[in-house]
């Protein structure tokens, strides 16, 4: 029986700036999804969705605030759908 092992791989820092990048573990380039969007008829969910078009031109990392962003406006446009609207003038006439 052989104990002789094999040299390890040289795993300083100067080994791993010389050793050749690309291939399968780089990750792709961004590529724009061009999602087509339906306008909903209602401007205000309209002018949040209109946002999701950003992420297209932000790097992945970027992505993440403007989804937040979109989702704390529409959040806001359906609870305002729940608020009563003020009584009118001419509304408490008995």
């Amino acid at each position: 029986m052989n104990d002789v092992m094999p040299d390890p791989v040289d795993a300083t820092p100067e080994a791993e700036a010389e050793a050749p990048r690309g291939g399968a573990d780089e990750p792709a380039a961004a590529a724009p999804l061009e999602v087509v969007r339906e306008l909903t008829g209602h401007p205000g969910v309209d002018v949040h969705l209109a946002r999701l078009d950003e992420v297209d031109h932000l790097p992945a990392d970027g992505h993440l605030e403007v989804y937040e962003d979109v989702h704390r406006g529409l959040r806001a446009e359906l609870t305002s759908l729940d608020a009563h609207p003020a009584p009118r003038p001419h509304d408490n006439r008995s």
